[in-house]
């Protein structure tokens, strides 16, 4: 019997249509999933959409339609989207099914007779776009830590759910396994969360109706947050008579999440499962966001892309091995059109797809297209063999890891030493003496089996383009198992190719930019104080009441009490001076260190959750982004600002 593998993704809110950013959950997953498909686990690959909650019910009504209307051609979407994508997953979730509805219902009544969530009164803040809740303290500068946007007051009967309770035993869960990776988050949900006081969670509401009913209350509908997370299982059959996979698939090997909700997924969704007494899943990995030209995706900015138009005019393979590559572990990473088409030209193009077509057409140009079984080796063949026969233990071990950036790394630097031992072994002077036909003949067949083990290898990565690569090297699939990728020597010696098309044509980069950037283009959306006959005109005297100097950051640090403040401390060409700043949600403390800022010298002291701030430092807004206004490294500290 195979050993299981159970991976899911978020359930996608579908409050507007799917872009680049949930491609690379979905694609990412996938690929761990065809790897281990390859190694012959038995794998369920589960993704969705949480369709609930106030933001969806605002929405229908400003469209004039139900909630369940507004959403089911987003969903249907998004399954053509992963339909596009190439994407295996093997079920899909909506949080408006019926068993889905029943496993929730069963979840939240069992907690409350468990004692585990008991009724009271909500009284607070709540941000709409991200359905949290926050108490005063939390808030940054009045507004939602997470997006920045206005929250609004929250007062209403609902039920709580005892956090509290389960503050030791989550912290533990995280520090003592390995559950939450990379690492370093674990840090910040214990010290932004846990150790400051794991408060309750409020699990129901009452003014709004688009949610799982509480069957026991009327008018209460189930926190979308908790309906949620209880996919991983309803999925699975928990509760319910739709499947009969839980006993056989969970605990979940690998929940995969965008940073932004790892809270959820590695404090309230664990504390449930202890509450139900259920195992708990081994693996989360939170990965970093995409960023476009230097600025996180936002759909005010402009900026969402539509990954659409980059399956249809690049190939979905390139696009899946483009945000693959360039998403380092766990941290950000930019998007530009320059970069897609850089690693479509450098990698795909040059180096993978220039390897094939030229031995193919070498093997075709000097034996006809098959080769003699007649071998002649050297001691060139000797690094480039041991790199194939090695390469399939490293990728394994990255894509179990979620490292998938580094295991194509791997991958690439045996494809470049193949283009380089086309170099060192001349194949185009060999054939000039009959004598040296063997030879000719070893060194194209080496080229050809490491071209099998590389691609054997990138199947799972890129699934459509490889099995045409295997088509023009000759291979059939029982040479492209995971057993033959670490063998070398699989391919017959008189193997026959069969040349084919471009597998990735270069693109001219000048003309392609400028018809993306046509495309994808940020938009400009003007607000209401930008235009000068409705913003507060001032006169240059007042303007000049306003004393702006530049400073150097010296020191910086996030304050424990507001984890969307940072303490900055500044060289102003003075005595220094603090500024705290609500730019920890756009900024780390190591990126600010060094850099040359504006601040606004004369502002009145204010303190900020007990911490003085002796200025402002000039930012712009940039959609749902905030960016710091940094100077030229060689003006002088306390200079004016003119």
């Amino acid at each position: 019997m195979s050993e299981k593998f159970y991976i899911t993704t978020p359930i996608y809110y579908p409050s507007g249509n799917p872009h680049i950013g949930h491609c690379y959950t979905t694609v990412a997953c996938d690929t761990i999933a065809r790897f281990k498909r390859m190694q012959g686990y038995d794998v369920m690959f589960l993704t969705g959409t949480d369709e609930h909650g106030q933001k969806i019910e605002l929405k229908a009504k400003e469209q004039g339609v139900t909630p369940k209307e507004y959403v089911d051609p987003i969903v249907d979407n998004f399954k053509r989207l992963w339909k596009t994508m190439n994407v295996s997953y093997d079920r899909y979730v909506r949080t408006t099914d019926d068993y889905h509805i029943e496993t929730v219902q069963k979840i939240f009544k069992t907690l409350y007779d468990k004692g585990y969530i008991y009724k009271g009164k909500y009284t607070g803040k709540y941000c709409n776009p991200c359905e949290s809740f926050w108490t005063e303290s939390q808030l940054v500068d009045g507004k939602c830590p997470d997006c920045g946007r206005d929250v609004v007051e929250a007062d209403e009967e609902a039920y709580f759910l005892r956090l509290s309770d389960f503050a030791d035993r989550i912290e533990k869960f995280l520090t003592e396994t390995n559950y939450l990776q990379p690492k370093s988050r674990v840090n910040e949900m214990v010290n932004n969360f846990i150790k400051p006081g794991l408060e309750d969670l409020c699990v129901s509401r009452t003014t709004f109706t688009w949610g799982v009913p509480v069957d026991f209350d009327e008018g209460h509908v189930v926190y979308v947050w908790v309906d949620a997370l209880s996919n991983y299982i309803s999925a699975l059959g928990y509760e319910n008579s739709a499947y009969g996979d839980y006993d056989k698939y969970w605990p979940a090997d690998m929940h995969m999440t965008a940073k932004e909700i790892v809270r959820f997924h590695s404090i309230v969704w664990p504390a449930i499962l202890m509450m139900l007494d259920l195992p708990l899943p081994k693996r989360l990995y939170g990965h970093g966001w995409i960023n476009f030209n230097g600025q996180k995706m936002s759909k005010s900015l402009g900026n969402v892309i539509d990954p659409f138009v980059l399956g249809e005019r690049y190939g979905v393979d390139a696009v899946r091995y483009q945000i693959l590559r360039d998403m380092p572990y766990g941290s950000d990473c930019n998007f530009s059109n320059e970069i897609m088409i850089g690693r479509i030209n450098t990698d795909l193009a040059n180096d993978l797809g220039n390897l094939v077509s030229r031995t193919v057409a070498m093997v075709d140009k000097y034996f006809g297209g098959t080769l003699p079984a007649d071998r002649v080796s050297d001691d060139l063949d000797t690094e480039l063999i041991a790199m194939a026969k090695a390469l399939r233990e490293p990728v394994a071990q990255f894509i179990g890891d979620a490292q998938l950036s580094k295991a194509l790394e791997e991958i690439f630097k045996v494809i470049s030493r193949a283009n380089k031992y086309i170099d060192e072994t001349t194949p185009w002077v060999l054939a000039k003496d009959e004598a040296n036909k063997p030879r000719l003949a070893t060194v194209l067949y080496n080229l050809l089996e490491t071209i099998r083990l590389t691609s054997s290898l990138l199947y799972p990565f890129m699934p459509t383009a490889m099995p045409k690569v295997w088509e023009q090297i000759g291979a059939d699939e029982s040479m492209v198992t995971y057993e033959n990728a670490a063998q070398f020597g699989v391919l017959p010696l008189d193997v026959t190719v069969k040349k084919g098309e471009v597998l990735f044509p270069r693109i001219d980069m000048e003309k392609e930019i400028e018809e993306l950037n046509a495309l994808l283009g940020p938009k400009k959306e003007w607000k209401e104080d930008e235009d000068l006959d409705k913003a507060n005109i001032i006169k240059i005297d007042q303007f000049a009441e306003v004393k702006l100097r530049t400073g150097e950051i010296t020191a910086c640090e996030k304050m424990k009490k507001a984890k969307k403040l940072l303490k900055i401390q500044i060289d102003d060409g003075r005595d220094g001076r603090q500024i705290v700043s609500g730019i920890a949600n756009y900024y780390t403390p190591e990126e600010l260190i060094g850099k040359k800022i504006i601040f606004v010298a004369n502002l009145a002291p204010a303190k900020l959750c007990g911490e003085e701030s002796q200025g402002m430092l000039l930012a712009c807004d940039a959609g749902d982004d905030v960016r710091v206004v940094f100077i030229d490294g060689d003006i002088p500290n306390g200079s004016t600002v003119r």
